[in-house]
Formats: C-alpha cells, structure tokens, sequence
C-alpha cells in the first residue's frame, strides 16, 4: 500500500465516502469540512491507484498526558478489511507522530466496539482507561 497525505480539497473529497463508512450519519460536507481543520491531518492509503484506507490524526499536548497524535478516524474500506491495511494505516501515524516528537498515539473508541478493540490490542495498543464525556445542551433562560 502507498499511504500520501490527502491535503487539497480534491483529494480530502475523495476520502470521503471511506470516512462516512465510519460516521454514516455525518452530512458529506461537514466530514469533509473536519478534514480541512488546522491541526487535523488526513493521510490516505492507496492500493494500485485506488483509495481503500483513510486515517486522521492531531498532535495534543495536554497537561495530565504526554504529547501524542489523537488518532480520530481509521477507516479500511469494506471490502478491503481483515488484510493488513488498517495496521499498516496505523504504523505510518506512529512514524509520523515520531517525527513530531510525540510519546504516544491515543484514540477513544465506543465500548460496544469490540473487534475494534481487539484490533488495537492485536497491534499493542493499550486500553488503560475510559473517555467520560457529558454532552451539553443548551443552557435554560
């Protein structure tokens, strides 16, 4: 697999219709706008000139965790998973976090997404603790 940065707007459209395999239910304009945030970079996997893999990631620093890369999308298209290129996908964040100076590559995942998990335990990623969010709504006048 060659895996290119997805930088101008033509080749973020592109990945697209992968990431919305991921968030089916997001507006194709409004993945496609995320893809174009400062900080947010979209690399793109092609096998013989076709797009199959898409990962997003963003460096952080944070004060309670060690600089990483927050892995926010990894997305293998469907008929192309179980053969490798989710963890290739992977292996190039974590070389191109390295060259960012980062300690870690982090990400949050849905407790109901066990093969998911089993995924990332199989690549030696750790599960050490919980995401815990409260959404907001609007505040009462």
């Amino acid at each position: 697999m060659e895996i290119r940065d997805l930088e101008t707007e033509s080749e973020r459209r592109e990945a697209v219709p992968i990431l919305r395999q991921l968030w089916s239910w997001k507006d194709p304009e409004e993945v496609l706008a995320w893809t174009a945030e400062d900080d947010y970079h979209l690399f793109g996997g092609d096998v013989e000139d076709e797009l199959v893999a898409v990962a997003g990631a963003q460096v952080a620093g944070v004060l309670h965790h060690a600089r990483h890369a927050w892995l926010y999308d990894l997305v293998v298209d469907e008929p192309r998973r179980g053969e490798g290129l989710g963890a290739e996908m992977v292996a190039h964040v974590e070389d191109w976090a390295r060259e960012r100076d980062c300690e870690y590559v982090a990400l949050a995942s849905p407790l109901d997404k066990e093969a998911t998990h089993e995924f990332y335990d199989a690549i030696d990623f750790e599960q050490w603790g919980y995401v815990i969010e409260k959404e907001l709504s609007e505040p009462a006048e």
